[in-house]
Protein backbone atom coordinates (compact mmCIF):
# COMPACT_ATOMS: atom_id res chain seq x y z
CA UNK A 1 0.00 0.00 0.00
CA UNK A 2 1.05 3.43 -0.95
CA UNK A 3 0.79 4.89 3.01
CA UNK A 4 3.25 1.90 3.47
CA UNK A 5 5.65 0.85 1.52
CA UNK A 6 8.98 2.66 2.46
CA UNK A 7 11.77 3.48 -0.60
CA UNK A 8 15.41 4.34 0.59
CA UNK A 9 18.39 5.65 -1.20
CA UNK A 10 21.42 6.13 0.12
CA UNK A 11 24.11 8.88 -0.92
CA UNK A 12 27.39 7.99 1.01
CA UNK A 13 30.03 10.44 0.62
CA UNK A 14 33.65 9.03 2.21
CA UNK A 15 36.84 10.97 2.57
CA UNK A 16 39.70 8.93 1.01
CA UNK A 17 41.93 9.91 4.39
CA UNK A 18 44.82 7.43 3.42
CA UNK A 19 45.65 10.07 0.64
CA UNK A 20 48.32 12.42 1.80
CA UNK A 21 47.31 15.90 -0.43
CA UNK A 22 44.00 16.91 -1.46
CA UNK A 23 42.36 16.46 -4.66
CA UNK A 24 43.18 18.89 -7.22
CA UNK A 25 46.44 21.18 -4.47
CA UNK A 26 49.45 19.57 -3.09
CA UNK A 27 47.82 21.00 0.51
CA UNK A 28 48.19 18.42 3.29
CA UNK A 29 45.34 16.53 3.95
CA UNK A 30 45.61 16.04 7.67
CA UNK A 31 43.55 18.95 8.55
CA UNK A 32 42.08 17.27 11.88
CA UNK A 33 43.08 19.07 15.10
CA UNK A 34 44.91 21.74 13.06
CA UNK A 35 43.92 25.65 13.58
CA UNK A 36 41.16 26.96 11.39
CA UNK A 37 42.12 28.30 7.41
CA UNK A 38 45.81 27.48 8.28
CA UNK A 39 45.97 24.12 5.32
CA UNK A 40 44.51 26.08 2.59
CA UNK A 41 46.12 27.59 -0.84
CA UNK A 42 44.67 29.52 -3.76
CA UNK A 43 43.71 26.61 -5.48
CA UNK A 44 41.11 25.16 -2.32
CA UNK A 45 39.98 28.65 -1.85
CA UNK A 46 39.17 29.10 -5.19
CA UNK A 47 40.77 32.22 -5.89
CA UNK A 48 40.95 33.73 -9.32
CA UNK A 49 43.60 32.37 -11.40
CA UNK A 50 44.32 29.69 -9.58
CA UNK A 51 44.70 26.19 -11.39
CA UNK A 52 43.02 22.81 -10.30
CA UNK A 53 45.80 19.76 -11.17
CA UNK A 54 44.14 15.86 -10.43
CA UNK A 55 45.75 13.93 -7.42
CA UNK A 56 46.88 10.87 -9.69
CA UNK A 57 46.54 8.59 -6.55
CA UNK A 58 42.70 9.62 -5.86
CA UNK A 59 42.49 7.67 -9.20
CA UNK A 60 44.21 4.61 -8.14
CA UNK A 61 42.14 4.36 -4.89
CA UNK A 62 38.96 5.34 -6.72
CA UNK A 63 40.04 2.28 -8.95
CA UNK A 64 40.38 0.02 -6.10
CA UNK A 65 37.26 0.57 -4.20
CA UNK A 66 35.16 0.63 -8.32
CA UNK A 67 37.10 -3.34 -8.09
CA UNK A 68 35.98 -4.13 -4.51
CA UNK A 69 32.38 -3.13 -5.20
CA UNK A 70 32.32 -4.47 -9.07
CA UNK A 71 31.31 -1.43 -10.83
CA UNK A 72 31.84 -1.07 -14.79
CA UNK A 73 35.10 1.52 -14.69
CA UNK A 74 34.50 4.24 -17.35
CA UNK A 75 38.12 4.22 -18.94
CA UNK A 76 37.69 8.41 -20.03
CA UNK A 77 35.78 10.61 -18.06
CA UNK A 78 35.71 14.20 -17.27
CA UNK A 79 34.75 16.75 -14.39
CA UNK A 80 31.68 19.06 -14.65
CA UNK A 81 31.15 22.11 -12.27
CA UNK A 82 28.21 21.66 -9.83
CA UNK A 83 26.80 25.29 -9.63
CA UNK A 84 25.29 26.56 -6.37
CA UNK A 85 26.25 29.69 -3.85
CA UNK A 86 26.62 28.41 -0.23
CA UNK A 87 29.45 29.67 1.67
CA UNK A 88 31.25 26.35 1.98
CA UNK A 89 32.09 26.81 -1.13
CA UNK A 90 34.22 30.41 -2.21
CA UNK A 91 34.27 29.29 -5.81
CA UNK A 92 30.33 29.19 -5.93
CA UNK A 93 30.78 25.79 -8.04
CA UNK A 94 31.87 21.94 -6.64
CA UNK A 95 34.06 20.03 -8.88
CA UNK A 96 32.18 16.83 -9.63
CA UNK A 97 31.24 14.72 -11.98
CA UNK A 98 27.68 14.36 -13.97
CA UNK A 99 26.59 11.07 -15.97
CA UNK A 100 24.67 12.94 -18.12
CA UNK A 101 24.60 15.67 -20.99
CA UNK A 102 27.97 13.22 -22.08
CA UNK A 103 29.51 13.06 -18.72
CA UNK A 104 30.22 9.70 -16.94
CA UNK A 105 30.95 8.69 -13.33
CA UNK A 106 33.88 7.02 -12.85
CA UNK A 107 32.16 4.07 -12.07
CA UNK A 108 28.55 2.62 -12.74
CA UNK A 109 26.74 -0.04 -11.08
CA UNK A 110 27.78 -2.48 -8.79
CA UNK A 111 26.69 -4.35 -5.46
CA UNK A 112 26.90 -4.56 -2.45
CA UNK A 113 25.00 -8.03 -0.49
CA UNK A 114 23.55 -7.45 2.74
CA UNK A 115 22.29 -10.21 5.20
CA UNK A 116 19.20 -9.55 7.53
CA UNK A 117 16.67 -11.71 9.51
CA UNK A 118 19.06 -14.61 7.66
CA UNK A 119 17.80 -13.58 4.33
CA UNK A 120 20.65 -12.16 1.78
CA UNK A 121 19.89 -9.24 -0.45
CA UNK A 122 21.51 -7.72 -3.02
CA UNK A 123 21.59 -3.76 -3.00
CA UNK A 124 22.19 -2.42 -6.51
CA UNK A 125 24.57 0.71 -6.71
CA UNK A 126 23.82 3.48 -9.32
CA UNK A 127 27.38 4.26 -9.46
CA UNK A 128 30.20 5.81 -7.32
CA UNK A 129 31.80 9.47 -8.51
CA UNK A 130 35.15 11.62 -7.73
CA UNK A 131 34.24 14.99 -6.00
CA UNK A 132 35.89 18.00 -3.49
CA UNK A 133 34.74 18.08 -0.65
CA UNK A 134 33.49 21.82 1.14
CA UNK A 135 34.80 23.33 3.72
CA UNK A 136 33.49 22.86 7.20
CA UNK A 137 30.88 25.27 8.65
CA UNK A 138 30.57 25.74 11.95
CA UNK A 139 27.36 26.47 14.55
CA UNK A 140 26.67 27.61 17.73
CA UNK A 141 25.16 24.83 18.96
CA UNK A 142 22.30 23.68 17.05
CA UNK A 143 22.09 24.88 13.38
CA UNK A 144 18.41 25.66 13.92
CA UNK A 145 19.12 28.20 16.90
CA UNK A 146 22.72 29.46 15.90
CA UNK A 147 23.30 33.10 16.16
CA UNK A 148 25.73 32.95 13.24
CA UNK A 149 27.98 30.42 11.46
CA UNK A 150 31.74 30.37 10.80
CA UNK A 151 33.08 28.77 7.89
CA UNK A 152 36.86 26.66 8.39
CA UNK A 153 38.31 26.15 4.83
CA UNK A 154 40.97 23.64 5.84
CA UNK A 155 38.52 20.66 4.50
CA UNK A 156 37.82 22.78 1.38
CA UNK A 157 39.68 20.48 -1.41
CA UNK A 158 39.89 17.17 0.69
CA UNK A 159 39.43 13.75 -2.13
CA UNK A 160 35.68 12.86 -1.45
CA UNK A 161 34.29 9.45 -3.35
CA UNK A 162 30.51 9.25 -3.48
CA UNK A 163 28.58 6.12 -3.64
CA UNK A 164 25.01 6.18 -4.77
CA UNK A 165 22.79 3.45 -4.81
CA UNK A 166 19.66 3.06 -6.39
CA UNK A 167 16.46 3.30 -4.04
CA UNK A 168 15.74 -0.46 -3.37
CA UNK A 169 15.60 -0.08 0.15
CA UNK A 170 12.75 -1.15 2.06
CA UNK A 171 13.44 -0.23 5.62
CA UNK A 172 16.42 1.61 8.19
CA UNK A 173 17.63 -1.88 9.08
CA UNK A 174 18.32 -2.55 6.00
CA UNK A 175 20.54 0.42 5.52
CA UNK A 176 22.51 -0.02 8.59
CA UNK A 177 23.38 -3.22 7.31
CA UNK A 178 24.32 -1.57 4.10
CA UNK A 179 26.06 0.69 5.52
CA UNK A 180 28.23 -1.57 7.68
CA UNK A 181 29.26 -4.05 4.53
CA UNK A 182 30.20 -0.79 2.63
CA UNK A 183 32.57 0.04 5.98
CA UNK A 184 34.25 -2.99 5.52
CA UNK A 185 34.89 -3.02 2.21
CA UNK A 186 36.29 0.15 1.92
CA UNK A 187 38.35 -1.06 5.37
CA UNK A 188 39.57 -3.30 3.51
CA UNK A 189 40.53 -1.58 0.93
CA UNK A 190 42.48 0.78 2.68
CA UNK A 191 42.13 3.90 0.99
CA UNK A 192 40.06 5.69 4.39
CA UNK A 193 39.67 5.46 7.93
CA UNK A 194 35.95 5.65 8.38
CA UNK A 195 36.54 5.92 12.61
CA UNK A 196 37.76 9.87 12.04
CA UNK A 197 35.82 12.15 12.48
CA UNK A 198 33.30 13.43 9.74
CA UNK A 199 35.03 10.94 7.60
CA UNK A 200 31.72 10.04 5.68
CA UNK A 201 28.27 11.81 5.68
CA UNK A 202 25.37 9.91 4.35
CA UNK A 203 22.74 12.13 2.68
CA UNK A 204 19.31 10.05 3.23
CA UNK A 205 16.45 10.06 0.48
CA UNK A 206 13.33 8.57 2.06
CA UNK A 207 9.74 8.17 0.47
CA UNK A 208 6.26 7.07 1.27
CA UNK A 209 5.53 5.12 -2.49
CA UNK A 210 3.24 7.71 -4.45
CA UNK A 211 4.42 10.48 -2.62
CA UNK A 212 7.68 12.74 -3.11
CA UNK A 213 10.26 12.48 -0.91
CA UNK A 214 13.09 13.83 1.22
CA UNK A 215 15.99 14.52 1.61
CA UNK A 216 18.04 14.14 5.03
CA UNK A 217 21.19 15.84 4.90
CA UNK A 218 24.67 15.79 6.26
CA UNK A 219 24.06 12.52 8.79
CA UNK A 220 27.20 12.61 10.35
CA UNK A 221 27.57 9.12 11.03
CA UNK A 222 26.48 5.83 10.05
CA UNK A 223 24.94 5.00 13.57
CA UNK A 224 22.68 8.10 12.90
CA UNK A 225 21.31 6.75 10.05
CA UNK A 226 18.81 4.56 11.13
CA UNK A 227 17.93 6.95 13.78
CA UNK A 228 16.94 9.31 11.22
CA UNK A 229 15.57 7.00 8.92
CA UNK A 230 13.03 5.97 11.59
CA UNK A 231 12.35 9.47 12.28
CA UNK A 232 11.84 10.72 9.21
CA UNK A 233 9.47 7.58 7.56
CA UNK A 234 7.34 8.26 11.16
CA UNK A 235 7.31 12.14 10.00
CA UNK A 236 6.15 11.24 6.65
CA UNK A 237 3.12 8.80 7.67
CA UNK A 238 1.70 10.90 10.19
CA UNK A 239 1.69 13.99 8.27
CA UNK A 240 -0.13 11.11 5.56
CA UNK A 241 -2.57 10.30 8.21
CA UNK A 242 -3.62 13.83 9.05
CA UNK A 243 -4.24 14.77 5.32
CA UNK A 244 -1.01 16.78 4.95
CA UNK A 245 0.02 17.13 1.12
CA UNK A 246 4.12 16.07 1.15
CA UNK A 247 6.66 18.00 -0.67
CA UNK A 248 9.99 17.82 -1.42
CA UNK A 249 12.34 19.13 0.39
CA UNK A 250 15.65 19.26 2.36
CA UNK A 251 15.82 18.08 5.89
CA UNK A 252 18.83 18.31 8.78
CA UNK A 253 18.63 15.66 11.10
CA UNK A 254 19.63 17.22 14.63
CA UNK A 255 21.28 14.33 16.45
CA UNK A 256 20.91 15.71 19.62
CA UNK A 257 16.96 16.35 19.57
CA UNK A 258 16.91 13.76 17.16
CA UNK A 259 14.81 14.59 15.21
CA UNK A 260 14.91 16.04 11.25
CA UNK A 261 14.28 19.66 10.54
CA UNK A 262 13.11 21.56 7.22
CA UNK A 263 15.51 23.41 5.78
CA UNK A 264 14.63 23.97 2.29
CA UNK A 265 12.60 23.01 -0.64
CA UNK A 266 14.63 20.33 -2.38
CA UNK A 267 16.70 21.79 -5.75
CA UNK A 268 16.11 19.91 -9.25
CA UNK A 269 18.80 18.61 -10.92
CA UNK A 270 18.65 22.06 -13.45
CA UNK A 271 19.06 23.75 -10.40
CA UNK A 272 23.03 22.96 -10.57
CA UNK A 273 23.46 24.25 -14.06
CA UNK A 274 26.03 21.40 -15.07
CA UNK A 275 28.76 21.85 -17.26
CA UNK A 276 32.60 20.22 -17.89
CA UNK A 277 35.72 21.72 -15.93
CA UNK A 278 37.63 23.33 -18.22
CA UNK A 279 40.55 24.07 -16.51
CA UNK A 280 40.43 19.77 -16.04
CA UNK A 281 41.77 17.50 -18.94
CA UNK A 282 39.56 14.79 -19.85
CA UNK A 283 41.45 11.32 -17.16
CA UNK A 284 42.34 8.12 -19.50
CA UNK A 285 42.25 5.34 -17.24
CA UNK A 286 43.70 2.19 -19.43
CA UNK A 287 43.27 -1.18 -18.96
CA UNK A 288 46.89 -2.38 -18.05
CA UNK A 289 46.34 0.49 -15.17
CA UNK A 290 43.17 -1.31 -13.46
CA UNK A 291 44.86 -4.79 -13.93
CA UNK A 292 48.18 -3.27 -12.08
CA UNK A 293 45.78 -1.78 -9.06
CA UNK A 294 43.60 -5.07 -9.22
CA UNK A 295 46.74 -7.36 -8.48
CA UNK A 296 47.44 -4.92 -5.12
CA UNK A 297 43.73 -4.78 -3.65
CA UNK A 298 44.02 -7.05 -0.77
CA UNK A 299 41.78 -9.78 0.14
CA UNK A 300 37.95 -8.20 0.50
CA UNK A 301 35.83 -9.61 3.20
CA UNK A 302 33.56 -12.08 1.25
CA UNK A 303 36.99 -14.04 0.04
CA UNK A 304 37.93 -14.13 3.40
CA UNK A 305 35.01 -15.29 4.56
CA UNK A 306 34.85 -18.16 2.33
CA UNK A 307 38.59 -19.15 3.34
CA UNK A 308 37.72 -18.91 7.16
CA UNK A 309 34.69 -21.22 6.73
CA UNK A 310 37.54 -23.68 5.05
CA UNK A 311 41.04 -22.97 6.93
CA UNK A 312 39.15 -22.64 10.60
CA UNK A 313 36.24 -24.75 10.08
CA UNK A 314 33.50 -21.68 11.16
CA UNK A 315 30.01 -21.58 10.49
CA UNK A 316 29.50 -19.17 7.57
CA UNK A 317 27.37 -16.64 10.37
CA UNK A 318 30.86 -16.94 12.45
CA UNK A 319 32.60 -15.94 9.58
CA UNK A 320 30.47 -13.41 8.27
CA UNK A 321 30.73 -11.85 11.84
CA UNK A 322 34.42 -11.62 12.32
CA UNK A 323 35.42 -10.82 8.63
CA UNK A 324 33.13 -7.35 9.06
CA UNK A 325 35.37 -5.60 10.97
CA UNK A 326 39.29 -5.70 9.51
CA UNK A 327 40.90 -5.10 12.84
CA UNK A 328 39.11 -7.74 14.29
CA UNK A 329 39.79 -10.49 11.87
CA UNK A 330 43.54 -9.63 12.17
CA UNK A 331 43.36 -10.12 15.35
CA UNK A 332 41.71 -13.96 15.34
CA UNK A 333 44.65 -15.14 12.61
CA UNK A 334 47.41 -14.00 13.93
CA UNK A 335 46.04 -15.53 17.67
CA UNK A 336 44.79 -18.78 16.44
CA UNK A 337 48.40 -19.18 14.00
CA UNK A 338 50.53 -18.24 17.16
CA UNK A 339 49.49 -20.90 19.26
CA UNK A 340 50.56 -24.63 17.13
CA UNK A 341 48.64 -26.73 19.28
CA UNK A 342 44.90 -24.93 18.59
CA UNK A 343 42.63 -27.10 16.87
CA UNK A 344 39.12 -26.96 15.13
CA UNK A 345 37.23 -26.20 19.01
CA UNK A 346 40.03 -24.13 19.58
CA UNK A 347 39.34 -21.71 16.66
CA UNK A 348 35.87 -21.70 16.87
CA UNK A 349 36.30 -20.85 21.54
CA UNK A 350 38.71 -18.33 20.04
CA UNK A 351 36.04 -16.68 17.94
CA UNK A 352 33.61 -16.87 19.97
CA UNK A 353 35.49 -14.70 22.67
CA UNK A 354 36.33 -11.92 20.09
CA UNK A 355 32.69 -12.07 19.00
CA UNK A 356 31.22 -12.30 22.62
CA UNK A 357 32.95 -10.83 25.86
CA UNK A 358 35.76 -8.93 23.84
CA UNK A 359 33.24 -7.32 21.09
CA UNK A 360 30.78 -6.32 23.91
CA UNK A 361 33.62 -4.44 25.95
CA UNK A 362 34.85 -2.46 22.61
CA UNK A 363 31.51 -1.40 22.13
CA UNK A 364 30.89 -0.39 25.80
CA UNK A 365 34.37 1.60 25.56
CA UNK A 366 33.70 2.90 22.49
CA UNK A 367 36.97 1.53 20.75
CA UNK A 368 38.42 -1.02 18.32
CA UNK A 369 40.50 -3.59 19.19
CA UNK A 370 42.98 -1.90 17.91
CA UNK A 371 42.77 0.90 20.59
CA UNK A 372 42.91 -1.64 23.25
CA UNK A 373 45.70 -3.23 24.90
CA UNK A 374 44.94 -6.71 24.75
CA UNK A 375 47.24 -8.85 23.10
CA UNK A 376 46.52 -12.55 20.63
CA UNK A 377 48.79 -13.96 22.73
CA UNK A 378 46.79 -13.17 25.74
CA UNK A 379 43.40 -14.33 24.76
CA UNK A 380 45.40 -17.55 23.92
CA UNK A 381 47.12 -18.12 27.37
CA UNK A 382 43.25 -17.95 28.71
CA UNK A 383 42.09 -20.29 26.40
CA UNK A 384 45.39 -22.71 27.46
CA UNK A 385 44.30 -22.34 31.14
CA UNK A 386 40.05 -23.08 30.52
CA UNK A 387 41.53 -25.96 28.42
CA UNK A 388 44.14 -26.59 31.42
CA UNK A 389 41.23 -26.63 33.73
CA UNK A 390 43.13 -23.93 36.05
CA UNK A 391 40.01 -21.90 35.24
CA UNK A 392 36.29 -22.00 34.70
CA UNK A 393 34.79 -20.09 31.70
CA UNK A 394 32.76 -18.31 34.11
CA UNK A 395 35.79 -17.08 36.36
CA UNK A 396 37.74 -16.34 32.44
CA UNK A 397 34.59 -13.82 31.73
CA UNK A 398 35.48 -12.06 35.32
CA UNK A 399 39.08 -10.91 33.69
CA UNK A 400 37.96 -8.98 30.32
CA UNK A 401 38.44 -5.71 31.82
CA UNK A 402 42.09 -6.47 33.19
CA UNK A 403 42.88 -8.15 29.69
CA UNK A 404 41.43 -5.16 27.77
CA UNK A 405 44.48 -3.17 29.65
CA UNK A 406 47.26 -5.42 29.12
CA UNK A 407 47.69 -7.04 31.85
CA UNK A 408 49.21 -11.24 31.97
CA UNK A 409 46.84 -13.88 31.94
CA UNK A 410 48.73 -15.25 34.91
CA UNK A 411 49.00 -12.08 36.89
CA UNK A 412 45.11 -11.54 36.75
CA UNK A 413 44.70 -14.73 38.09
CA UNK A 414 47.18 -14.48 41.11
CA UNK A 415 45.59 -11.36 41.69
CA UNK A 416 41.54 -12.32 41.76
CA UNK A 417 43.14 -15.81 43.94
CA UNK A 418 40.18 -17.46 41.77
CA UNK A 419 41.02 -20.89 40.29
CA UNK A 420 38.60 -23.99 39.25
CA UNK A 421 37.07 -25.74 42.23
CA UNK A 422 36.65 -29.67 41.13
CA UNK A 423 37.25 -31.16 44.26
CA UNK A 424 34.36 -33.47 44.42
CA UNK A 425 34.18 -33.68 48.76
CA UNK A 426 34.54 -29.70 48.74
CA UNK A 427 31.54 -29.45 45.59
CA UNK A 428 29.40 -31.90 47.27
CA UNK A 429 28.89 -29.91 50.51
CA UNK A 430 28.22 -27.20 48.42
CA UNK A 431 25.47 -28.63 46.41
CA UNK A 432 24.13 -30.21 49.85
CA UNK A 433 23.58 -27.00 50.82
CA UNK A 434 21.79 -25.43 47.71
CA UNK A 435 19.18 -28.18 47.23
CA UNK A 436 18.45 -28.21 50.74
CA UNK A 437 17.94 -24.14 49.97
CA UNK A 438 16.36 -24.77 46.54
CA UNK A 439 13.42 -27.77 47.46
CA UNK A 440 11.17 -25.92 45.02
CA UNK A 441 13.61 -25.66 42.02
CA UNK A 442 14.56 -29.56 43.12
CA UNK A 443 10.92 -30.45 42.96
CA UNK A 444 10.36 -28.70 39.56
CA UNK A 445 13.59 -30.47 38.02
CA UNK A 446 11.77 -34.24 38.35
CA UNK A 447 9.15 -32.64 35.44
CA UNK A 448 11.58 -29.84 33.85
CA UNK A 449 14.73 -31.28 33.51
CA UNK A 450 16.52 -27.67 32.32
CA UNK A 451 15.97 -26.96 35.98
CA UNK A 452 19.66 -28.51 36.75
CA UNK A 453 21.01 -25.46 34.97
CA UNK A 454 19.50 -23.15 37.55
CA UNK A 455 20.76 -25.38 40.60
CA UNK A 456 24.15 -25.08 38.64
CA UNK A 457 24.01 -21.59 38.31
CA UNK A 458 23.37 -21.22 42.38
CA UNK A 459 26.65 -23.01 43.28
CA UNK A 460 28.42 -21.42 40.64
CA UNK A 461 26.82 -18.02 43.07
CA UNK A 462 28.25 -19.71 45.98
CA UNK A 463 31.69 -20.09 44.61
CA UNK A 464 32.30 -17.13 42.91
CA UNK A 465 32.19 -19.12 39.58
CA UNK A 466 34.53 -21.32 40.44
CA UNK A 467 33.09 -24.49 40.43
CA UNK A 468 33.59 -26.55 37.37
CA UNK A 469 30.23 -26.81 36.02
CA UNK A 470 30.79 -30.87 34.57
CA UNK A 471 31.41 -31.79 38.01
CA UNK A 472 28.97 -29.75 39.47
CA UNK A 473 26.66 -31.32 37.45
CA UNK A 474 26.89 -34.64 38.06
CA UNK A 475 26.90 -34.35 41.60
CA UNK A 476 23.70 -32.71 41.52
CA UNK A 477 21.85 -35.03 39.73
CA UNK A 478 23.62 -38.26 41.73
CA UNK A 479 22.31 -36.26 44.98
CA UNK A 480 18.78 -35.64 43.19
CA UNK A 481 18.46 -38.93 42.74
Amino acid sequence: MSDTEVIIGLEVHIQLTNLKTKLFCSCNSDYRGKEQNTIVCPICLGLPGSLPVINENAIGYATRLALALDCKINEEFWFFRKNYFYPDLPKAFQISQYNKAGGKAFGDGGHITIRLDGEKKEISLDRIHLEEDPARLVHKGSIASSPYTLVDYNRSGMTLIEIVTNPVMKSPEEARDFLNQLKSIVQYTGIADLDLEGSVRVDANISIKGNPRSEVKNINSFKEVERALKWEIQRQRNALKRGKELIQETRHWDDKRRVTIGLRTKEFEKDYRYFPEQDLVPINIDKKFIEEVKKELPEMPNARMKRFQEQYQLSEFDSEILVLDKNLADFFEKGVQQNKSFGLDDYKTYCNWLMGDISRWLNDNNKNINDSKLKSNQLNELIMNINDGKITGKIAKGFVDEMMKGNSISDIIKKSGKKRIADEATLYKIVEEVLKENLDIVKDYNGNPRALEALIGKCMQKTRGQADPNVTRNLIKKKIQ
